[in-house]
């Protein structure tokens, strides 16, 4: 049997999930994972001194391990997660129920039977009887398990806190939480600080990935995509930044450097995305070594590795080494995961007994030993997320790393190496002269830029990035009206997280969470961060969601004439009697993760003007200084009153009619505000002659920031003709 060098790397990532405006973690996934998983994938391998891995820390996950670590974060899940459970509002319960049961219930939820008790309970009505029914001691209960579910599997062993937390399973008190919340404050700050030690150690090496987990090849050239798909769909102007591709990859070679001491010898480009360009600059700044996929390797080459049935490829002594890329003066060596093999480990093995998953993972790999020809080693590459695949696994997969890392271990005919060490064992190393455009799923870029959701978001960067190289370029002709240096490098900064992949991930149909509105609105904030520290409008356009997913909302149609004094109050109760209504399914509240300010939506006609009321959640609404409300009326040509409060009053109101704002707004229309937001626009400012219907929007702005609209597709229509309760269309 050949010697099999087995490289394993660990891919740990979370995107920035900070909101640029607020500060806020909007959602949690970062301290929980490192609760579960990043201080104890490196630390499992203390048991296992001769076992070498690769450990990729994205630089944006880093970033936020530091800043958890100092116990300076603002996560208002966590906050709430330890508030005193006599203390809850109506808004905190709803937003437990939410939150407390997104963890995987087979594996985590069920070692709790009190945990599984309140799912149940929680289930009817989607929630809201547990708002009436469930007492304190639910609540409570509720709380720490929720947090107790993601702790590290070796502290319900070894921590006196973990482990009697976990034994007593229910009844929990609040000195209970209060204990839970210091372990993890404590657990936080070791994260970091394991990975130094073991890779000073020599146990594990350290890869990066650029900054803000960027599709490099896209970033470079988004054109690329057509390559490997021709019939992918692309913006209508290309997305051609090298030179942000080269900042992300520099500010992650800094960033490692000041975190872990030394330069990044490699780098996991973000989904495994490689081009010739983006390589290119890789190799220029100094990157030695990068990883992808087979997949990459096979369109590289023009082979394919298909399994025979004891899964060992066709042309496995292809994939089984690593290649040196020469790309003109530069080179940079090139390390293809076995796709299959990775897959097994992230899949397959999480249903199957740790002994049994361990043993046919090593004999598999030993049977590519025997049968795979050629005099050299092989380099069997295990490449995957490090995080994910383990809450399908029991135990959280600890049992079966460490059955998989001893057997390895043992095996005189293996060594597993680091990345670097791997390249430097591997002999004569072949070369190619360049490399397929592609990532690590299906070999092409489809998941980013595949969709029409994708593509919007692409224009939406696209026009942002304009923007600041406008402003850029001010500055640096020195112009009275360009930003600041600090603006710039702010609004910077949110170009380079917009940048990111993980928004269009969950873009398009291939994947979905119950996250996808946080997502969505985080993506959105980025950009609309980079017009706001630039000074500018942001499009409004970026107040409407890119995730075309319907809101479920009760729609009713007008039903008579109205007649409505716009006071800002409910004046009688026949007042809207007949109106038009749009009432989505929200909560109300600025407290997590997707912020709603408005609540519903009324409107209909009178002889001879057009009327919204506007409802929104007043205490939400209140959090907001100076809020502007947008409603938009399109016929023809479209009109647009901006409403501005201070105090809860109209300040003052605008009225725009195809962006050119009118003289004296008061003779067209009304606004109104004290409970409701009430306006009337005169039908003769609309122009709807040979419409059918109109169209109508409200968005909702602050500190130029659209934070909210309705509906969330953009646009309602509003039927005309009397026998929709409205103004007859006008040939």
């Amino acid at each position: 049997m050949k010697r099999v060098h087995l490289v394993v790397l660990w891919h740990m990532h979370q995107p920035q999930y900070r909101d640029p405006e607020s500060g806020r973690y909007v959602l949690p996934w970062t301290r929980l994972h490192a609760l579960k998983d990043y201080w104890g994938m490196v630390d499992v391998l203390r048991g296992f001194p001769n076992f070498h891995a690769t450990f990729n820390v994205v630089p944006s996950l880093g970033m936020q391990l530091e800043e958890y670590a100092n116990g300076r974060f603002n996560e208002p899940w966590f906050s709430l997660a330890f508030k005193n459970a006599e203390e809850l509002t109506r808004e905190d319960k709803a937003e437990i129920i939410a939150r407390a049961f997104q963890v995987n219930q087979e594996r985590l939820m069920s070692r709790w039977p009190r945990f599984v008790e309140l799912f149940e309970w929680s289930r009817p009505a989607g929630g809201a009887r547990a708002l009436v029914s469930f007492t304190t001691r639910d609540w409570r209960d509720l709380q720490l398990l929720s947090q107790l579910a993601w702790m590290e599997e070796s502290w319900f062993q070894t921590d006196d806190v973990v482990s009697r937390l976990a034994t007593k399973g229910k009844d929990y008190t609040e000195a209970d939480k209060s204990a839970l919340r210091k372990v993890q404050l404590e657990f936080l700050g070791l994260v970091l600080p394991v990975y130094r030690d073991a890779a000073q150690r020599g146990q594990i090496e350290i890869s990066t990935t650029p900054f803000y987990h960027p599709i490099l090849p896209l970033i470079c050239d988004s054109d690329i995509a057509r390559v490997a798909n021709p019939g992918t769909p692309l913006p209508r102007r290309a997305y051609r930044r090298p030179e942000d591709a080269r900042e992300q990859l520099r500010l992650a070679r800094e960033y490692h450097e000041r975190v872990f001491g030394v330069k990044p010898a490699g780098v996991w480009p973000s989904e495994g995305s490689v081009s010739d360009m983006a390589l290119t600059i890789a190799a220029e700044e100094g990157f030695q070594w990068f990883g992808t996929d087979e997949g990459v390797l096979g369109r590289t080459l023009n082979v394919a590795f298909l399994r025979d049935g004891n899964g060992v490829p066709a042309n496995a002594e292809r994939l089984y080494k690593s290649w040196r890329v020469q790309l003109g003066g530069n080179s940079i060596v090139g390390l293809f995961r076995d796709h299959h093999l990775s897959d097994l480990v992230g899949f397959v093995y999480s249903g199957m007994d740790a002994k049994t998953a361990a043993a046919d993972l090593h004999s598999r790999m030993r049977h590519l030993g025997e049968t795979v020809p050629g005099d050299q080693p092989l380099t069997i590459c295990l490449f995957l997320d490090g995080e994910n695949a383990w809450e399908y696994y029991p135990g959280n997969g600890r049992a079966f790393l460490c059955e998989f890392y001893g057997r390895i271990q043992a095996d005189q005919d293996f060594r597993a190496l680091t990345a670097s060490e791997a390249i430097a064992a591997a002999g004569e190393i072949p070369t190619i002269t360049g490399i397929f455009p592609a990532s690590w799923i299906n070999a092409n870029f489809d998941v980013w830029i595949g969709h029409a959701e994708d593509v919007a978001a692409w224009e939406l960067l696209w026009d942002a990035r304009e923007a600041y190289a406008r402003a850029f370029e001010a500055r640096k002709q020195g112009r009275a009206d360009a930003p600041t240096e600090t603006a710039l490098k702010e609004a910077r900064e949110s170009l380079l997280a917009a940048e990111g992949s993980d928004w269009c991930w969950w873009f398009g149909p291939e994947h979905s969470t119950a996250n996808d509105a946080e997502f969505d609105a985080l993506y959105r904030k980025h950009l609309t961060a980079i017009y706001l520290a630039l000074g500018q409008v942001a499009p409004e356009e970026l107040a409407k969601p890119i995730k075309r997913r319907p809101e479920h909302a009760l729609q009713l149609a007008p039903t008579g004439l109205l007649n409505v004094t716009v006071d800002g109050r409910d004046t009688s109760y026949f007042e809207w009697l007949g109106a038009g209504l749009y009432s989505p399914e929200r909560r109300g509240g600025s407290m997590h993760g997707r912020v709603f300010y408005l609540h519903e939506l009324r409107y209909g006609f009178e002889e001879g003007r057009f009327c919204v009321r506007i409802d929104p959640f007043s205490e939400a609404l209140l959090e907001l200084e100076h809020p502007e409300f947008r409603i938009t009326i399109g016929g023809e040509e479209e009109v647009t009153l901006v409403v501005n409060l201070e105090r809860g009053h109209v300040q003052g109101f605008a009225v725009e009619k195809d962006l050119v704002c009118l003289l004296n707004p008061k003779l067209v229309a009304e606004a109104a505000f004290e409970r409701v937001l009430e306006v009337a626009i005169h039908k003769d400012l609309i122009n709807f002659k040979g419409q059918s219907k109109l169209r109508l929007g409200v968005a909702l702005w602050h500190a130029g920031l659209p934070v909210d609209v309705l509906p969330a597709e953009g646009f309602l229509d509003v039927n005309l003709g009397e026998e929709n309760s409205a103004w007859p269309p006008e040939p």
